[in-house]
């Protein structure tokens, strides 16, 4: 990590520290019981940066960022978010400041910069099974999502761009966990607006057997998704023709360069970028 990234993510010159590992998580965790809103199954942590002793430390208030560690079930998920959302930035898609760092036992842990903060001042946001009144995030789909952000939005036709791509990206990526609350909205003062992108991984180099390639439906389905599904979507949102994939075309190289440069193993590199080319050729597109 660079100085300015560390100015940026940090508002320092180091690496911050974290002084427990990954044995301690759960009873880090413990101590925020019902003070946290943070959803999902990986254990994750809300923590703040205390600047005299450059340390990552566990808040129930006023976190600046969410630490999310390795999991026991699913191997290497830091690295993996780490070289997904790295991915998304390469390709122009807002993502919060994040990075992977190691714990006091050399763990590594995926931290990300809140982006519901501004100023220390927080922001309201809402994912789409709060606006869908969802009680299943996996019960819904993505065109539910785009009617009502068109619906809200201060920049309808822009965030329906924004969505679908990233709806392609996930698809790309082989991300079938992206479900209703990985999609949210932010109140500005300039009005209602789509979020940043989070929560990228590749779910498919983690499960092998996942059964889904969509956590939500596109087009009606969640597996053999196809680019007619995709284009089908494109359709319902008034996504222009000529941006529908333009960030994900022929940026196959882009992609390699930064799993090579991730902290997977050569054979998952290897692995990653055979699915990624394998979405690529389903959805007719150039490498």
């Amino acid at each position: 990590m660079n100085e300015k990234f560390l100015k940026a993510m940090f508002n320092s010159s180091k690496v911050p520290v974290i002084d427990f590992g990954l044995s301690d998580i759960l009873q880090q965790a413990q101590k925020l019981v019902g003070k946290l809103s943070i959803s999902g199954v990986q254990p994750k942590l809300s923590v703040k940066l205390d600047k005299k002793q450059n340390m990552l430390i566990v808040v129930s208030e006023g976190g600046e960022y969410i630490l999310k560690p390795q999991t026991a079930t699913f191997p290497h998920i830091p690295e993996n978010e780490q070289c997904c959302m790295d991915i998304a930035q390469e390709l122009d898609i807002e993502v919060p400041l994040h990075c992977v760092i190691p714990l006091k036992d050399k763990n590594l842990a995926y931290v990300v910069k809140r982006f519901d903060r501004e100023k220390g001042n927080k922001v309201h946001q809402e994912d789409f099974a709060q606006i869908l009144e969802a009680n299943d995030k996996y019960r819904g789909s993505v065109e539910q999502i785009g009617s009502k952000l068109k619906e809200i939005s201060a920049a309808p036709g822009y965030d329906a761009q924004l969505l679908f791509e990233r709806v392609v990206l996930n698809f790309v990526l082989a991300n079938g966990d992206a479900h209703l609350k990985n999609y949210s909205i932010s109140y500005k003062e300039d009005g209602i607006r789509l979020t940043p992108a989070y929560d990228i991984v590749c779910s498919r180099l983690a499960i092998p057997d996942e059964q889904e390639e969509s956590a939500i439906n596109i087009n009606g389905k969640k597996n053999r998704l196809s680019r007619e599904d995709f284009d089908k979507l494109a359709d319902y949102l008034n996504v222009p023709l000529k941006v529908r994939y333009e960030k994900v075309e022929g940026k196959l190289e882009v992609m390699k360069k930064r799993i090579k440069a991730s902290r997977f193993s050569k054979a998952d590199q290897n692995k990653f970028l055979d699915i990624i080319k394998e979405r690529l050729r389903r959805l007719g597109l150039s490498e």
